[in-house]
C-alpha cells in the first residue's frame, strides 16, 4: 500500500516519468521549473541584470572602434573608418611605454603576488587551534572589502615624510627622510604591497576549500610511513590542490593587462609618470581628459587588442595546461 500511494502520490504531481512518456517541450519545463524554483531565480536576477547591463551590454559598443565616434552623431551616424584607429595604435609613440609598464606590473603581480596566497593556505592548514586558524583567515580576508581609496590613504600615512612611521624609523636610525610616493623607483613595489596586502587573503580560500576536500586517509597512510608535516604538505597537500592552482594561473595570465585603475589613478602624480603610465590610465586620459573632444574610437580600439592579445595568451597557458598537467580552463 505504502508503494502504490507514493506511486500514485507521484502521479498526481506529475513527478512519474513512464517508459516512452512525453516530458513536455522545453519552453514547458523552463516555465514548469521556474514555478517550483521562483525564489531561486528570483535571487539569481540581480546578478543576471548586471552581467547584461554592465558585461554583455556594452560588447555592442565596441564597433566605435572601426569608426569616428561622435556622441552627437551617435553610432549609427557616425563615420565609417575601419581599421584606420587600429593602424593608429602602432604609430602612437606612447603605446610601447605603456604597454611596457603594464607587462612589468601584470609579471610582477604572478611572480610575486600569485605563490603568497597558496603559500599562506599551506601554512594555515597546518595550524590545529581552530579558532587562531579561523582568526587568521579573517583578519587577511578583511582587507579585501576595504576601498581602494582607504588603503592608499593608509599607505600615504604610512610613508608620510614628515610623520609616517617608515621614515621616523629611518630617521630613528641616522637616515634622511624619503618621499616613497614620489619616487618612480617605488611605485612598482607599493603597488605589488598593496596588491598582496588587499588581495592575498581572498585568493587563499580558493585553496583553502580544495583542501578541505582532501581524503584524510591520505594523511593517516603517510603518517604511518612515517611522514612528517613537510612531507605531508609538498607531497600530498600541494599536489591535491595543484589543479586549483592551474586554474588560478590561467585566470590570472587573462588578466595580465587589467591592473587596478583606481589604485593607480590614487597613487599616480607627475613624479611617477614614467613608470605609472600603463594602458588604463592612457586610455582613460585619451577618452576622458583629452583637450578638445574625447577620442573614444581610439580608446576602445586600443582596449579591442588588449583583449585580443590577452585571449591569445590564455589560449596559450591553457593549452599547455592541457598538455603537461592534464588540466584546463575550457
Amino acid at each position: 500500500m505504502e508503494r502504490r500511494s507514493g506511486w500514485l502520490e507521484r502521479k498526481k504531481e506529475g513527478r512519474l516519468c513512464r517508459p516512452g512518456g512525453k516530458k513536455g517541450s522545453l519552453s514547458q519545463r523552463f516555465v514548469k521549473d521556474i514555478r517550483r524554483n521562483w525564489i531561486l531565480y528570483l535571487l539569481l536576477l540581480p546578478g543576471l541584470l548586471s552581467l547584461i547591463l554592465f558585461k554583455i551590454g556594452p560588447v555592442g559598443g565596441m564597433v566605435i572602434a572601426f569608426e569616428k565616434f561622435s556622441a552627437f552623431q551617435g553610432i549609427l551616424g557616425s563615420k565609417w573608418v575601419g581599421l584606420d584607429n587600429f593602424k593608429r595604435i602602432f604609430t602612437d609613440p606612447y603605446i610601447p611605454k605603456v604597454f611596457m609598464n603594464t607587462i612589468i606590473l601584470a609579471v610582477l603581480t604572478i611572480v610575486v603576488v600569485f605563490p603568497i596566497p597558496i603559500i599562506f593556505s599551506l601554512f594555515l592548514n597546518e595550524i590545529r587551534q581552530k579558532w587562531v586558524r579561523s582568526t587568521v583567515q579573517s583578519l587577511s580576508f578583511l582587507p579585501y572589502f576595504i576601498s581602494a581609496a582607504v588603503m592608499v590613504s593608509i599607505l600615504y600615512t604610512i610613508l608620510s615624510p614628515s610623520s609616517g612611521i617608515v621614515n621616523n624609523i629611518i630617521r630613528s636610525l641616522g637616515g634622511s627622510s624619503v618621499n616613497f610616493m614620489a619616487k618612480p623607483g617605488w611605485f612598482r613595489p607599493l603597488y605589488v604591497i598593496l596588491e598582496i596586502w588587499q588581495t592575498f587573503g581572498y585568493s587563499a580560500i580558493i585553496y583553502i576549500a580544495a583542501m578541505m576536500n582532501i581524503d584524510p586517509s591520505l594523511y593517516e597512510a603517510a603518517e604511518v610511513d612515517g611522514a612528517n608535516r613537510w612531507d605531508k604538505m609538498l607531497r600530498i597537500t600541494l599536489p591535491c590542490i595543484s589543479t586549483s592552482i592551474i586554474v588560478m594561473l590561467i585566470i590570472s595570465v587573462g588578466n595580465i593587462f587589467t591592473v587596478n585603475l583606481d589604485r593607480i589613478l590614487l597613487m599616480n602624480n607627475s613624479s611617477v609618470y614614467d613608470t605609472a603610465d600603463v594602458i588604463q590610465t592612457y586610455v582613460y586620459r585619451i577618452a576622458f581628459e583629452s583637450k578638445g573632444f574625447p577620442d573614444y574610437s581610439y580608446g576602445t580600439a586600443v582596449n579591442i587588442l588588449k583583449s585580443v592579445i590577452a585571449f591569445v595568451m590564455v589560449s596559450f597557458v591553457n593549452k599547455m595546461a592541457d598538455r603537461f598537467a592534464e588540466t584546463r580552463l575550457f
